[in-house]
Order: structure tokens, then sequence, then C-alpha cells
């Protein structure tokens, strides 16, 4: 099966997009260029020689066209979409550039160093590098102002945080989780993400952040319900969801909530909304049953463990991969995010906005 939630993450870009452009005569086609982590990466780590947060392996393409590994977690055309090819794979006379891109990267986060035992990722910041180049790259082709009209007419689509938690602040190897309270972790992500989104020019005129770059639409995804997958339950003596973790995840949800909604106000032309999909996966992992499935707590690769939880060529499938919610210890299945894109293209059109729903109390 594919392994990701990407599905899910396009469906919220292609219906939030739709909803966009509908309301200008104008737009014909809604550019998009996507910032991201493991759940929305299409092949740029396949580029980066050492990395270690790779899928161009078996079986993570087996339900692929063709059963063949891309370098993708999975497979979005079922969404009617086309999926912006990876920034590493262009050159610079590529016209993809002017069609939308994708930055995202296998083990990204926030923050730099979150995901650094994988060697190589594009972090977020690089990723915003890699959109500086690639707005120099548009007006080299089109112009100056016409350049500008472009990247501001985009969407913006950014998914992360996962990693910092997953493969940073939950790693009792790694200083951040050893060195901060979670107060003082989470307040560190929503500073920095502050700092990426938009930076006061004149205290810092040198930055490159989303919107100096001409970033005016943006969607950011909140996180699941990170205590329910896998590579948490096995720390858990009795294979549970880890309470403590779910409810750190909404707290980030709710203060990331706050911050889009303030850059709203405070920048000329900005629409920053945020996606939240926690109760939905929830859901999907309290009452599989009621989905079709069958297994919630285990992954189909049984690769349960905190660190590496890939589907590697050596591990060992379940027999029916529709039966499991779970891909390996991090991705959902593509069953799963199927479901999950049908219910949020029924729940997204009426609003492009969602605040984070508080978690259901029989919640672990």
């Amino acid at each position: 099966t594919q392994n990701s939630m990407m599905i899910l993450r396009l469906a919220l870009v292609a219906v939030i997009s739709s909803s966009v452009a509908a309301q200008s005569a104008s737009t014909t086609s809604l550019i998009t260029y996507i910032f991201g982590d493991s759940l929305t990466e299409v092949g740029n780590n396949n580029y980066l020689q050492y990395s270690l947060a790779r899928s161009d392996f078996p079986w993570y393409g087996i339900d692929f066209s063709g059963g063949q590994a891309t370098g993708r977690f999975t497979n979005a055309t079922k969404l009617g979409i086309p999926s912006p090819p990876p920034y590493l794979s262009l050159s610079r006379n590529d016209d993809a550039f002017l069609n939308g891109i994708n930055y995202a990267s296998g083990g990204a986060g926030i923050l730099n160093e979150t995901g650094v035992y994988f060697i190589q990722r594009l972090t977020f910041d690089d990723q915003i590098n890699c959109f500086k180049k690639t707005k120099e790259v548009i007006r080299a082709k089109i112009g100056d102002r016409a350049a500008n009209k472009h990247v501001n007419d985009a969407m913006y689509f950014i998914g992360l945080g996962s990693n910092d938690y997953v493969n940073n602040f939950l790693q009792p190897f790694m200083a951040d989780g050893q060195q901060y309270t979670h107060d003082e972790f989470v307040e560190l992500l929503t500073s920095t993400l502050d700092n990426q989104l938009t930076l006061p020019f004149c205290i810092f005129p040198n930055s490159m952040t989303i919107y100096k770059l001409g970033a005016r639409k943006v969607i950011f995804h909140g996180l699941g319900p990170l205590g329910c997958i896998p590579s948490q339950r096995v720390k858990s003596k009795t294979g549970m969801c880890l309470k403590r973790v779910n409810e750190w995840v909404m707290e980030f949800n709710t203060r990331t909530t706050k911050l889009l909604e303030d850059l709203s106000k405070r920048l000329p032309g900005a629409k920053f909304a945020f996606a939240d999909t926690y109760p939905a996966v929830l859901d999907l992992i309290d009452n599989p049953t009621r989905y079709g499935f069958k297994v919630a707590n285990t992954s189909c690769c049984n690769v349960d463990t905190s660190v590496g939880g890939l589907c590697l060529p050596n591990s060992k499938m379940c027999k029916n991969r529709k039966d499991f919610v779970f891909w390996d210890a991090f991705h959902p299945s593509d069953s799963a995010n199927q479901i999950l894109a049908d219910q949020l293209f029924s729940s997204l059109l009426s609003s492009s906005s969602h605040s984070p729903a508080p978690a259901p109390k029989n919640n672990y």
C-alpha cells in the first residue's frame, strides 16, 4: 500500500483551492506550492544521496500504478488533481516552475535540528530557500511584475510538525526533549513557525519568509493524534494511545490556529487557514470497524518501533492490507487515507478553515 496522508493533505489543497478559485472569475487554474514532510513527499529525498528517510524501495510501491516505488508515499491521482513534481527533479529551464512544485522532504520539521539522524533532508528553512530560488527562476522567465502576481495568486500548503515530535521531542536521545518542557517546546515551535511565515522587514531585512516571498493564501495542516500511531503505542505497556502525547498535539494545534488567525489579521492580503483533521483521524483509530477495518493498533508491516519503523524489503507484510489502518509505524494505509480524503471533501466544501476540536472523552 502507499504509506502517508498525502491523499488527505492534497484533498485539503484541492477542496480549498477550488473554493478560492471559484471566488475569482479570472482564476482558471490554481497553482499550488507544497511544503512538508514524508506525509506529502513525492520524491525529493531520492535526490539526496545519503538520506535515510526514503521510500524508493519495494513494498512502498506495491499498490502504486505499475507496482513500482517512486519516492512518493501515496498516489494522489484519484483526487483528479495533478501532483506537483519534486523540486529537486527540476532544471532551471523546466516550465514546471510555473505550474506548482512540491518541496516536501521526509524527516523534515519546523525546527532545523528535527530529523538530524536521517542525515539528509530538506528542513522547512531549506524548503523556503528552494521556494526563493523558484521565484528567481519565475522572475527570469516572465519578469518581476508578472512573477509577483504569480506567487501572490498561488496556493501554499504547509504540512509540518509531526517530525518535531516523533523524531525530536519524543526521542530520549535528542537534546530538545531533555532541554525543554513541553510548554517551552511548543512555544519554540510556534515562534519558529511565526518567523518562517513572516518576520518584520524592518528588524530582519535579509530574512526570507513565506509571506515576504509573496505567499498570500496559505493552508497549514494540523497534527493528528500522534499518541495513537504505532511508533508511540509501542512505548505503552498496554499498547494503548499515549494520552499525554495527544494532549501536547492538541495544544500545538490550538496555538498554531491562533497564530494563523493573528497573521491573517495583521498581514495585508494574507489568508492563513488552519486545517484540522485530528477528530476524523482519531475516530478512525478509535472505531476502525465502523470504516471496514479490523486492526488500528499495529502496523501491516509489523514494524512497530519508535525509531526506524519503515516497511523495509525484509519486512513481513500482513495478509490483507485493507484490514489495517496503519501501514508502517508512522503512516496510515492507502485504504485509511481514501476514507479520510472522502470525509474531508464532504466536510470542507462549506468552509476553508476549522479550529481544532477537543478530543473525545474516551481518548485513552
